[in-house]
């Protein structure tokens, strides 16, 4: 297996995704090679400091950076050295088995789409969040922010993309979904919320357990909460805040050190034709570090193929 990272993309990168990668590197098994993408002058003295040396690595040299405040749509097709454009080219080469960055997440989403292309029958791909429920499991919130606004059929996919990543990464049979709402009725939400519940409800490759509100999301009410992009990326910065307010209130509960992003690494892009993680911007070497862990996970339970095979078919609801 052969895990690209872009070294360039972060706020304190390549530090950090070069100190990051070389955890990562240690606990991996010797059949399993990262593949270092940017700028490979940097790379060598960045490992040196970090106890470590090139041979442990595949080097990939790039000339362009795609910065954090560039256009996405506009600086992806120029910047074609960029780390992000030669990482998803080489995934779509099957040069790679994933790829993940912590650069411009914009980028990132238009890089999936320019390169490897959305899977067939996907209407628009999405970003998963782990959920750390307090019962010790972790649930999948989607979306997170790729789709601000988006048709009911769009959130029955993304019910069907969810069940399907929490069934394989969590090894749960039957992962109950759930629509983010602002009421338990099914009468309750705006015209959208009340329009996928109808649908959600006749799909027959979904557990539906109905509509979850705010005060749910961390219970076992449900394994999959859908959702939004803007809602969704609310509920997740939301999440971020709670646990720097205990940090920073110098509280301390085995819960609450479970919103730590760190420990998750990044959030995978669901629908698209390869395995691609996105880090957080501030991502330290600790979450670089989850974020190779991760996307060695998603290859071993198949996650891209096993959505394949699902979309290679309609949706299926009851009459």
């Amino acid at each position: 297996m052969k895990i690209g990272l872009d070294i360039m993309g972060g706020d304190y990168a390549p530090e950090t995704t070069v100190a990051g990668a070389v955890l990562a590197q240690r606990q991996l098994p010797e059949d399993i090679r990262i593949v270092l993408i940017g700028d490979t002058g940097k790379i060598a003295p960045l490992l040196a400091k970090n106890n470590s040396s090139p041979n442990k690595f595949d080097l990939v040299h790039t000339t362009q950076v795609i910065e954090m405040g560039d256009h996405p749509m506009k600086v992806f097709p120029k910047k074609t050295d960029s780390s992000i454009a030669v990482g998803f080219e080489m995934l779509k080469r099957k040069q790679i088995d994933c790829f993940a960055g912590s650069g411009n997440t914009g980028a990132m989403m238009v890089g999936a789409l320019y390169s490897v292309k959305a899977i067939e029958g996907v209407m628009r791909p999405c970003l998963a969040g782990v959920v750390p429920k307090e019962d010790g499991s972790n649930g999948t919130l989607l979306d997170v922010g790729s789709n601000a606004d988006c048709r009911p059929e769009v959130l029955c996919q993304f019910a069907l993309l969810g069940e399907i990543y929490t069934r394989a990464m969590y090894n749960i049979p039957a992962p109950k979904v759930g629509l983010l709402n602002i009421g338990e009725e099914e009468e309750k939400g705006n015209l959208i919320a009340q329009s996928t519940y109808q649908l959600m409800k006749r799909m027959n490759n979904i557990n539906f357990v109905g509509n979850i509100e705010g005060r749910d999301i961390f219970s076992d009410k449900a394994d999959v909460i859908v959702c939004e992009g803007f809602v969704g990326n609310v509920v997740l910065k939301e999440a971020e805040a709670i646990y720097e307010i205990i940090k920073r209130r110098k509280g301390s509960d085995e819960y609450f050190e479970r919103f730590n992003y760190e420990y998750y690494g990044g959030v995978p892009m669901l629908g698209i034709n390869g395995t691609v993680i996105a880090g957080h911007g501030i991502s330290s070497a600790l979450s670089i570090c989850n974020i190779i862990l991760q996307a060695r996970h998603m290859v071993d339970a198949g996650v891209t193929a096993k959505i394949q095979k699902a979309f290679s078919g309609k949706l299926e609801t009851s009459n």
